[in-house]
């Protein structure tokens, strides 16, 4: 086990510290056996009825002016939902947060922390190249009236403006995987708040809160949900932001179905022993690519995980039509092997010039391992690689590109 596995919950309900593997499981089930219960309670109401309308006119005043989650039934479900609200606890407690807001979507998430900043007057961002190529294009192209400034790590603090409501990284970072130092960059954010995006990561592998970040961001459709059928996005912060975030959800409407909610919650349970065991099978994959005069370059970041990026000689497009255990889909963190090329789809729409300064080759693909055999993917893997794939007779085995502390 790793130092993660027994570092302490904020938010535990005993006192003694419970690893994280414990946390995943009982986090947000509790009060299951007081209810009489095993499974969470799926409540699917959209509306909560109560003859007091002067009792519920009050608590919506509340809720208007605080954001604060409201004590009872939550009246309508753009307010909140009791199958929501467990998926929020218990990543809460993964990340080590006071509180988290979940959304219909990451990009939900994402546009409902622009817009709480915006809402003060700060309508400007530092942000570090590459992110997912629609999180860059939502900042990009200003379409809810913000301003980016792109930099890499070191000139955040220079960059920071008076009106600077937010620094954004993705770390390991999509598609490349490169990864940045986030308790340095935390320190040259000074009070403005910084946004780590933990898609990639989960706090299995890292914690941004405790590393300085003040909002963590996750496309819940990866990882978290881990079997490619739920859509969503939440965001890990204190509860000072999360009531902001409340409000703007309130607002704008892009609430997670309880349905949804309900299978977050299912695969928070089984999310350290994914990630570990798609990781372990992601290194060995790494260490055979490494070694393989096809491949140009491999992408692995120092942290683990079960994302690889990898360069080819060859034309990639033929490694993508190549595989046949591998799904060649964009999306990540199933449970099966899935491998896409980011140039093509999901860093198409980011300007070509700024996807290939941020290192997103025309020739890399990005694959999201897992829990199939290790000796299955390589075959299929290697087989694709074979496919007409073009190996200069200079080729040599490539090291495993991993980034420099300076880098990190």
């Amino acid at each position: 086990m790793d130092a993660m596995d027994h570092a302490p919950m904020d938010h535990a309900p005993s006192a003694t510290p419970r690893a994280l593997a414990t946390e995943a499981v009982h986090a947000g089930r509790e009060d299951l056996a007081a209810l009489g219960v095993h499974a969470p309670p799926l409540d699917l109401s959209t509306t909560y009825p109560s003859y007091d309308a002067r009792a519920e006119a009050a608590r919506i005043d509340e809720f208007a002016a605080t954001g604060a989650r409201l004590e009872g039934p939550p009246v309508y479900a753009r307010l909140d939902n009791p199958t929501v609200a467990r998926f929020e606890e218990a990543l809460a407690r993964l990340e080590g947060t006071e509180a988290a807001v979940a959304f219909a979507s990451g990009m939900a998430a994402l546009t409902a922390v622009l817009l709480a900043r915006a809402s003060q007057g700060l309508r400007h961002v530092v942000a570090v190249r590459p992110l997912y190529g629609c999180s860059d294009h939502l900042l990009d192209a200003g379409l809810l009236g913000t301003e980016v400034t792109w930099t890499d790590p070191a000139g955040v603090a220079d960059a920071i403006r008076p009106d600077t409501g937010l620094v954004m990284v993705e770390s390991p970072a999509n598609p490349t995987l490169a990864e940045v130092d986030i308790r340095a960059v935390a320190h040259s954010c000074g009070s403005v708040p910084l946004l780590v995006d933990n898609t990639f990561a989960t706090p299995v592998l890292q914690r941004p809160a405790g590393l300085g970040a003040r909002v963590v961001l996750h496309s819940a459709t990866k990882y978290l949900g881990g079997h490619g059928d739920v859509m969503g996005g939440v965001v890990a912060c204190d509860e000072e932001f999360a009531r902001e975030l409340r409000r703007v959800r309130f607002a704008t409407g892009g609430v997670l179905h309880p349905l949804a909610g309900y299978l977050l919650l299912r695969g928070l349970s089984t999310l350290p022993v994914r990630v570990r065991a798609a990781s372990a099978t992601a290194a060995e994959l790494v260490r055979r690519l490494a070694g393989d005069p096809r491949i140009a370059r491999v992408h692995y970041p120092a942290i683990g995980g079960a994302m690889v990026a990898f360069e080819v000689y060859g034309e990639p497009h033929e490694v993508i039509a190549g595989v046949r255990l591998i799904t060649p889909a964009v999306s990540l963190g199933s449970v099966d092997t899935l491998i896409q090329h980011p140039a093509s789809i999901s860093h198409r729409i980011v300007h070509e010039g700024d996807r290939r300064a941020a290192g997103v080759s025309d020739r890399l693909l990005r694959m999201s391992v897992g829990l199939e055999d290790v000796e299955d993917l390589w075959r299929d893997l290697t087989q694709a690689l074979s496919a007409r794939s073009a190996v200069p007779a200079a080729a040599t085995a490539r090291p495993v590109a991993v980034p420099s502390p300076a880098e990190r």
